[in-house]
Parts: C-alpha cells; sequence; structure tokens
C-alpha cells in the first residue's frame, strides 16, 4: 500500500513538474516580456525587468494594424466554424450512420489534408483561387480555412453520429414521432458535444492559421497570427511578440475552459451506443 501511495506522489509530482514547464514557464516569461518597459532593457544577468509598465500594450494598440488583425481574425473564425460544421455534418453523418462500399477509402481520404504541410495546401489554394477569377481575400481564406479544417470537424462529428442508439431512433420511429421528433429525442442529445466541440476546436485553429491568411491575405488582410510571425522574423521584436502572443492564446485557452465547463454541466454528456 506505501508502495502504490509512493508511485502515485512520484507520478503526480511528475505531470505537475512537466506542466509547469511545458505552460506555466513560457506563459510567465510572454507576459514577462510583454510589460517590460519600453525605455529600460531586460537583460542577463537581471533575473526580473527593472521596470514593469503595459506602455507597450497601448503602443501596439495605438500605432500597429492590431486592432484590424484581430477584427479580421475575429470575424473569420466564427465563419469559417459554422461552415465547416455545416459541410461536415452530411459527411460524418454517412461515415458513423451508414455502410457502402469504398468507405474506408473514402475516410481516409477525408483525412487527407491533415497529412499535408499546410504551406503547400496554401500555395496550390491559392494558385487555384487566381485561376478561376476569385480575388476576394476575405473570401479567399475562409474558403482555405473550411478546406483545411473540415477534416477535423468530419471525424468528430463521426464519432458523435456512430454513437447514436439505433433503438432509440428505431423506437421514435414507431411510436410516429416526426423526424424533428426523433433528431431532438435520439440524435441531438448525443450529438451535442461533438457539435461543441467541432466549433469550438475550428474557431481556434482558424484564429491561430497562419499559412493560409499570409499566403492569401498578405500584405493587405492581416490577422492576428500574420501580426506575430512579422515579430518573429528578420526583426525580432521580443516585446512586440510577446503581446501578440497572449493576444492570441488568452482569449482560447478561456475558450477552452468554457467549454470544459460546458461538457461538465448536467445534460451535456449523454452516454450512446448503437444498440
Amino acid at each position: 500500500m506505501m508502495q502504490k501511495s509512493s508511485v502515485r506522489f512520484l507520478l503526480s509530482s511528475l505531470l505537475a513538474l512537466v506542466l509547469v514547464l511545458w505552460l506555466a514557464v513560457p506563459f510567465g516569461m510572454a507576459l514577462l516580456w510583454s510589460i517590460v518597459d519600453p525605455g529600460t532593457s531586460w537583460s542577463y544577468p537581471d533575473l526580473f525587468p527593472k521596470q514593469l509598465s503595459f506602455r507597450r500594450w497601448a503602443e501596439m494598440w495605438e500605432t500597429t494594424s492590431l486592432p484590424i488583425a484581430m477584427r479580421n481574425s475575429y470575424t473569420l473564425a466564427p465563419i469559417v466554424a459554422v461552415i465547416t460544421l455545416l459541410l461536415a455534418t452530411p459527411t460524418a453523418y454517412a461515415f458513423g450512420r451508414l455502410d457502402f462500399r469504398g468507405k474506408a477509402a473514402a475516410q481516409m481520404l477525408a483525412l487527407l489534408p491533415l497529412v499535408v504541410p499546410s504551406f503547400v495546401i496554401a500555395l496550390f489554394f491559392t494558385a487555384l483561387l487566381y485561376k478561376i477569377g476569385v480575388y476576394n481575400k476575405f473570401g479567399g481564406i475562409v474558403l482555405g480555412h473550411v478546406v483545411l479544417f473540415l477534416p477535423y470537424a468530419i471525424r468528430i462529428l463521426t464519432v458523435s453520429f456512430s454513437q447514436v442508439r439505433e433503438d432509440l431512433v428505431h423506437a421514435a420511429r414507431d411510436l410516429g414521432a416526426s423526424r424533428w421528433a426523433r433528431f431532438s429525442a435520439a440524435y441531438l442529445p448525443v450529438l451535442k458535444p461533438g457539435i461543441f466541440a467541432a466549433l469550438v476546436i475550428v474557431f481556434i485553429l482558424s484564429i491561430e492559421e497562419f499559412a493560409i491568411s499570409f499566403t492569401l491575405g498578405s500584405p493587405d488582410f492581416t490577422t492576428v497570427p500574420t501580426i506575430l510571425y512579422s515579430y518573429l522574423g528578420y526583426n525580432f521584436v521580443r516585446p512586440n511578440a510577446a503581446v501578440v502572443s497572449l493576444i492570441l492564446v488568452v482569449p482560447n485557452v478561456i475558450l477552452m475552459l468554457l467549454f470544459e465547463r460546458l461538457l461538465k454541466s448536467d445534460g451535456a454528456v449523454t452516454m450512446g451506443g448503437k444498440g
């Protein structure tokens, strides 16, 4: 018994150490770099900045295209999430509920964008859009993000559709329930977590996506990741990059925590099986 307790304590301590090194330290460093006063420097052997202020946040907001980039990113993401969900649903239903010849091959084909580097997709997709005469940057980026993130939504919803209990569907049909009533009783409770998961994951991926946003949008259409990568390039400005990285990461972390809370709430998750 003592041995098991010692092993459990050791594993818990190791996990806590990994989380601190992986999450807390980088986040803390980014926070410190973002509030270094622009009039002072922070360098070795100083352990902490000599002077802290939020002047750099104000300067970034007032003198760069950060407000426009945030507006573009947070306009793109919900549109991409909704369109991706709508396009993924029929395919996910077929993969999760139907049996047909070539199903395994179709599932592999649907996941193909996941194994192709995003910059390769971005370059070929940009050339395709220009070839067919589509020059609208906003619309092109929306289409590119949908193509890039559709496999995630399909995979998540496929699992949700496969967990719908067949006996509940048959019971509702035998009782004369309408299609909407059958969907509400048998499908919706099981699909709800998957729908929320697909929306949140695609939203976050769209916010953080760089390759298509840069290839299609540069230099006129900026997003938060394109600004961040500009500060990580040749003219490396660490404090500015820290400000933008926090603006990029913190809302997504909050969104994930809200989603986790939603999934743990009563009635959010329904156990299912095909029955």
